[in-house]
């Protein structure tokens, strides 16, 4: 049979469909592999910043130089945008799927294999969520499923579990290249979300995300059977053996009260949220079409500390919009301090094409661009830094992923912890028959612990933990 590798760029969205694409590939008997050595590759793009877009083309090239016999599947954002001409220069790319068309890829792949000289292009929008079946029924008792590359299908048990729940965007951001590579909001039927996530818990993942371009907006096009977010949330919420449930990406403006309350009923959602802001001037706001001010904005934070007071944020950040002065980008970092971001995406503006945007008077130069950005870095940089110390000394959960290079103990300094949990952690680290392991805690920070053997931990268990020290992007903790 055919071999395929796959590579992905952009959201977690495109990481999730490679992960479905391979699936469904290895249960028609398809065969995982590396790039140089593969019949097919499937490359799964993203277009919403200019730099993503340039590293697919850039990559096409490469396949060409190191596996000229391989055929190439180009999909999402950029074969989109780009459509079949994608064909033009690139001989060896036989399939194009849109966003919408990568339902179709398993079919596509196999006619292709069957075709030597056929060229297949799926761009169309479908009206409704192109559903399609997880491909998880024929893989329980397989250790290890298929995650989309060689490299991570080789890391080890599954622990969390991703599920798009809409796709596409209504609200036009003048920025953003969504709609118009995604198209409009589709929202799945909920009675089609409930059953992947049952699969995903019956298999043993207790950590459940759900996916969305906008997916506090599920419902809104009368689509699903579920005809409010919140609903879905709670009905999600109930199911055995889910511990957490997280959500991406909402939008700010559709962030409604009872979504919020949720944060307080639901001791399983987790208390880390990532809410773009984008920018933190009001008059850039607009021009953006974001649909709230900073102060709608800072608003909303306050209502989600009132329902849960340990909630981590984190958020998306442009800068050098067009137009943006000085003073626009110090209303940015104002707001960031006011919000306390734990972390942030931060990106230069770039045109996309067809985007109000682009055809925007006053862009700013690149240079002032790039002074903008690594200052917003450097205070990001000091919020995180203070975030993570602000863990030392408290107990949590940490949920088990793989095996790690062991922490470097002996740079603990006596004044960060006490002298004996040095000397226990110590005492760990030159345990020949313990293992370092690697781990997220309840607010996703990346924790590093030491377990004996003798306690029969393994990838997908919950393990309470006592954090010790706060390294520059990740904690130490030890086993309670």
């Amino acid at each position: 049979m055919p071999s395929f590798h796959c590579i992905t760029y952009g959201c977690q969205m495109n990481v999730n469909d490679s992960a479905w694409v391979a699936r469904a590939l290895i249960k028609m008997g398809w065969k995982e592999s590396g790039m140089e050595t593969a019949d097919f590759i499937f490359i799964n793009t993203c277009s919403v910043r200019e730099k993503p877009q340039h590293k697919v083309l850039s990559m096409l090239g490469i396949i060409r130089e190191t596996n000229p016999k391989a055929s190439v599947a180009v999909a999402g954002c950029v074969a989109q945008q780009m459509g079949e001409k994608l064909w033009e220069k690139n001989a060896h790319v036989r399939l194009v799927l849109g966003s919408d068309g990568i339902a179709h890829a398993p079919e596509a792949f196999e006619k292709i294999a069957k075709n030597p000289k056929l060229r297949l292009s799926y761009l169309k929008f479908t009206k409704e969520f192109p559903n399609r079946n997880p491909e998880l029924d024929f893989f329980k008792n397989i250790l290890v499923l298929p995650t989309g590359t060689v490299e991570e299908s080789t890391k080890g048990n599954d622990t969390r579990a991703f599920v798009n729940i809409m796709q596409g965007c209504n609200n036009f951001c003048a920025y953003c290249i969504v709609p118009y590579t995604r198209g409009r909001q589709k929202s799945r039927p909920a009675s089609s979300v409930l059953a992947e996530c049952r699969e995903w818990l019956e298999r043993g993942i207790c950590d459940l995300t759900l996916l969305g371009q906008n997916v506090n907006a599920y419902g809104k096009d009368n689509a699903g059977d579920t005809p409010h977010f919140v609903e879905l949330l709670y009905e999600v919420a109930k199911l055995d053996g889910l511990k957490r449930l997280h959500i991406v990406t909402p939008h700010p403006r559709d962030f409604c009260d009872a979504t919020v309350n949720a944060y307080k009923e639901l001791p399983v959602l987790a208390p880390r949220l990532h809410l773009p802001l984008q920018a933190g001037s009001n008059a850039i706001l607009e021009k953006m079409g974001r649909g709230y001010t900073n102060h709608d904005f800072m608003r909303l934070v306050d209502k989600l500390r009132s329902a849960r007071p340990d909630i981590a944020l984190s958020t998306d950040l442009i800068v050098g919009f067009p137009t943006e002065t000085e003073e626009d980008f110090q209303e940015t970092l104002r707001i960031m301090k006011e919000a306390d971001f734990i972390a942030s995406f931060s990106f230069i503006y770039s045109d996309r094409p067809n985007t109000r945007a682009s055809k925007m008077q006053d862009k700013i130069n690149p240079k002032v661009g790039l002074d903008r950005l690594n200052r917003l870095m450097e205070l990001q940089n000091e919020l995180g830094e203070k975030w993570l110390k602000s863990r030392v000394g408290m107990e949590t959960d940490v949920l088990l992923e793989a095996k790690s290079a062991k922490p470097k103990y002996s740079e603990i300094k006596d004044n960060d912890i006490a002298v004996e949990t040095i000397k226990s952690a110590e005492s760990l680290n030159g345990d020949s028959d313990a293992t370092s392991w690697q781990g997220h805690d309840t607010w996703g920070n990346t924790v590093n612990l030491i377990i004996p053997n003798r306690l029969n931990y393994k990838a997908g268990d919950i393990a309470p933990v006592k954090i010790v020290t706060a390294k520059k992007h990740s904690l130490l903790g030890e086993l309670k």
